[in-house]
């Protein structure tokens, strides 16, 4: 649904992103992400989504997936972003979910 925040697991959510070319956003703050993340994941921690994350995510309608380390914060993360207009935005929850290589 438009303007609503979906939800899928992380495996789904990854086969998902895959098909659809959607951006992978790490909500998780930047030591964390700099520890660790999924390949090709792009870092916007929550702490400092604003709606000035146009200047990143300047198509409001591409779909965007956020994760985080368990995924509160990427519940909270996804909510921001519908809340901002961005029409496709879907959870797939925490790291400690995916059982991939990890991008340093």
């Amino acid at each position: 649904m438009e303007g609503e925040l979906k939800t899928l697991s992380m495996d789904e959510g990854l086969v998902a992103r895959q098909a659809a070319g959607a951006v992978l956003a790490d909500v998780r703050e930047i030591g964390e992400f700099a520890e660790g993340h999924i390949p090709g994941a792009i870092n916007i921690p929550l702490s400092t989504l604003g709606p000035d994350v146009a200047v990143t995510l300047t198509n409001k309608s591409a779909p965007v997936f956020v994760y985080c380390r368990s995924g509160r914060r990427s519940q909270a993360a996804g909510e921001k972003l519908v809340s901002f207009g961005y029409s496709d935005v879907t959870n797939i929850g925490g790291i400690l979910d995916y059982a991939g290589e990890l991008e340093k």
